[in-house]
């Protein structure tokens, strides 16, 4: 009797356990994966609440799935801890700037894009120089530490260029600074997170609205999930088709809401 007991109680705990770590929380929360810093993404408020496009994606989905906006808990994702996020399954889903790459779909399930991206530049409102990649091979560029948009750069131009041209920065806000005032001539990374940096400053600076990359945003989930990624992807066409979208859209970029204008097609694979 007593081998039966011990055997259920080790059966209890490793359900338990399992059930913690399918969940994500033991509380009814639908815990969600953005970034924190980065302007008309996903970033962190000082009363503590979070604002961005990532952002009312996520509550969408949520919604569609059905959570309360009360029962969704977001956790810092940056980078490098996306995927080990979901897999080790410390978050539900990850909606942030999360790109789809084929390298990507072997280990992590996507739902969307629910956006389309691209390398591009942003320069001064008054700079008229500077209207595609090819113009920046005379020019002072600031990328940020360990993003692959400066790469992407080097790779074109060489290292001879590199090291008279690049300026980098341990994040694209420490950039802004530089471009204002004149110490650089352009930031290039995601249009979106440019786009979010320059609403912060109507006025000031210019996107040249010419991508030279292209980037898929996805709603990252555990690549077994078939089931939950289809929801999703019913989720995305609806927040699509009801005009959520470009709501979202205007609210998170301002005056360069135009240069996001069509929600991409859902890919499924």
């Amino acid at each position: 009797m007593r081998v039966h007991r011990f055997g259920a109680a080790v059966i209890a705990v490793a359900a338990l356990a399992a059930g913690l770590t399918a969940c994500s929380s033991g509380n009814g929360k639908f815990v969600v994966g953005i970034k924190f810093d980065q302007p008309g993404m996903g970033q962190k408020q000082p009363d503590g609440s979070f604002k961005g496009f990532d952002v009312d994606v996520a509550r969408y989905v949520a919604k569609e799935l059905g959570y309360r906006d009360d029962q969704v808990e977001f956790k810092e994702a940056a980078s490098a801890n996306r995927d080990a996020f979901i897999q080790q399954g410390q978050v539900n889903i990850v909606v942030a700037t999360y790109s789809i790459t084929d390298a990507r779909k072997k280990k992590i399930g996507f739902a969307g894009p629910y956006l389309v991206t691209g390398q591009d530049i942003l320069t001064r409102a008054d700079d008229t120089t500077i209207n595609g990649v090819d113009d920046l091979k005379t020019k002072k560029v600031c990328g940020a530490q360990g993003s692959s948009s400066p790469k992407l750069l080097a790779d074109k131009f060489g290292d001879a260029w590199k090291s008279q041209y690049l300026t980098e920065q341990p994040g694209y806000g420490a950039c802004l600074p530089l471009l204002e005032n004149k110490q650089v001539d352009a930031i290039s990374t995601d249009a979106t997170i440019l786009a979010g940096f320059a609403s912060r400053s109507p006025g000031k600076f210019r996107l040249v609205g010419k991508p030279f990359s292209e980037e898929k945003y996805g709603v990252g989930l555990k690549l077994e999930d078939k089931d939950t990624r289809e929801k999703i992807n019913k989720a995305i066409e609806k927040m699509d088709g009801d005009g959520s979208w470009k709501k979202y859209i205007d609210a998170n970029f301002g005056e360069f809401g135009n240069f996001f204008t069509t929600p991409p097609a859902v890919e499924r694979y």
